[in-house]
């Protein structure tokens, strides 16, 4: 017998605020432990939560990204349960009136668009960090209480890859919409993955596995590769699957289990006393409404179908945001927005990244008391305005000097600033087309080379490419190249 893996999601998310969700305590990365603390994250007795409402208006945000209905009404519970990094025995959670729900996010994944529904997305409160020592443990609660959007899916995913192309969709989303930075380095999204097995066809789900502990998108991959075939391993050797949560050993590469049946009643939900019912009006919605962005996917359907760029190209400027802004004022302007883009991705971010690996080399030749730790070049510190990049393609475009020239005059705009027109005077590197020039070159070629002349007479094609490169060498590089093949041929077959 067949089977089908049946695969959920669960995605933590830090929100981009600078205070916790229910105190003014900073929401930074880095700080000393237990520094970034306050009776209110700490749940002292007598201490009263108010609302952040910036991480309100990210998480609205949030489900406007995500398609999702944004509810009337939505209020926060406790959600009951004892574990050293939960200072109150409770977390602050949305239970059954998330701030949104019913929604999707479509990416791509295998050649075409997958479409993964979004159950909901509830704003909590993050707990504090555990650390274990040779014989001791601690509590960093720097983390507690920090705004923390949960993102639910459906289980509409099938294989670890479509996983893993979901989750980096939708970091792509949070990013691009300022909901987060998504630093998994510093802990921003941690995911929690349910997986079930059941045979091929059949519409009810088998026995769910949670499994938890992965802290990167590929360990998420690594954790379902491993996963699915164990159940099925377990099922067709005629085991049983009971609902579970089973935590991830990265350096071991297996789940092994935590604890069995774990279900929503053994957290005793319940409303939260402390804080109202969030109730956003039409006003407040639409401030929100304003700050939604265009999405990722719809940004590289949008380069392909508005600029005629092949996937690559719109994808790199899908992921580079900044260099994407770049490129689309130009292409606007060109009648060769592809040109454009060859330009802005292959010598540009070239250069830009070569000037910045230049720049790490010198900064770590300077005495290390004396160093100031380099700055990045952008986009920003180019010396040439971006109108160059179109005068360079029209120059080129026009035949008035070579695709090798333009090299040239590109690395000479990248140092100086100066405008291409300017190269190409100064330097002589204008194409010649004038055909008496060209010819004069053409009939010294033929004299000096009667072999490669012979052989081209005897059917010998690349003899022709040998006499243009004679005639290249002749002008100097800066005879039309198209021109010098043309006339090479009638004169030779004439």
């Amino acid at each position: 017998m067949e089977y089908e893996a049946v695969i959920g999601l669960e995605t933590h998310v830090q929100l981009k605020t600078k205070s916790k969700m229910w105190c003014g305590c900073a929401n930074a990365f880095g700080a000393e432990p237990n520094t970034n603390v306050c009776p209110v994250c700490l749940g002292m007795p007598g201490v009263l939560p108010v609302a952040n409402e910036e991480a309100l208006r990210l998480t609205v945000l949030t489900g406007l990204l995500l398609n999702c209905e944004i509810p009337p009404s939505a209020k926060f519970d406790r959600k009951n349960y004892f574990y050293p990094d939960v200072a109150k025995n409770y977390q602050v959670t949305q239970y059954d009136r998330p701030s949104t729900r019913n929604g999707y996010l479509e990416f791509e994944f295998n050649g075409a668009l997958s479409r993964v529904r979004i159950t909901r997305a509830h704003l909590e409160e993050d707990v504090g960090k555990n650390f274990h020592f040779e014989r001791t443990s601690g509590v960093d609660f720097n983390r507690a209480g920090v705004p923390l959007l949960e993102i639910v899916s459906e289980p509409d995913l099938t294989s670890p890859d479509q996983a893993y192309e979901y989750l980096n969709a939708l970091k792509d989303v949070l990013v691009y919409g300022g909901v987060s930075d998504c630093d998994m380095e510093k802990g921003m999204v941690r995911c929690d993955v349910n997986v079930s097995v059941r045979p091929k066809g059949m519409k009810e789900l088998g026995a769910k596995i949670e499994i938890k502990n992965m802290n990167s998108f590929s360990g998420v991959r690594r954790a379902i590769e491993y996963e699915i075939p164990r159940q099925i391993e377990v099922v067709k050797t005629g085991g049983k699957l009971i609902q579970s949560t089973r935590r991830w050993d990265d350096t071991a590469g297996i789940t092994e289990e935590m604890r069995t049946k774990e279900h929503a009643h053994d957290y005793r939900y319940f409303p939260e006393p402390d804080l109202m019912p969030f109730e956003p009006d039409a006003k407040w919605l639409e401030e929100i409404s304003a700050r939604v962005v265009e999405l990722p996917l719809a940004r590289k359907q949008r380069f392909i179908r508005d600029y005629q760029l092949p996937a690559g190209d719109a994808e790199v400027f899908k992921n580079d945001v900044p260099l994407g802004n770049y490129f689309e004022p130009l292409a606007k302007r060109s009648k060769n927005p592809k040109a454009i883009a060859n330009w802005v991705i292959n010598n540009l971010r070239a250069k830009l990244s070569e000037a910045n690996e230049k720049s790490a080399v010198d900064e770590m030749l300077v005495e290390a008391e004396a160093a100031q730790r380099a700055q990045a070049i952008t986009l920003a510190d180019l010396k040439f305005q971006p109108e160059a990049v179109l005068e360079l393609v029209a120059l080129v475009d026009s035949k008035t000097i070579s695709t090798s020239a333009a090299q040239q005059v590109f690395a000479e705009m990248f140092e100086t600033g100066k405008s291409p027109a300017a190269i190409v005077k100064d330097k002589g590197l204008a194409q010649v087309s004038d055909t008496g020039a060209i010819e004069k070159f053409c009939d010294e070629a033929i004299a000096a080379n009667p072999n490669s002349v012979a052989d081209y007479k005897n059917g010998k094609v690349a003899a022709l490419n040998f006499l243009k490169g004679q005639v290249m060498k002749l002008s100097k590089g800066k005879a039309n190249p198209a021109l010098v093949g043309e006339m090479l041929e009638k004169k030779l077959k004439g």
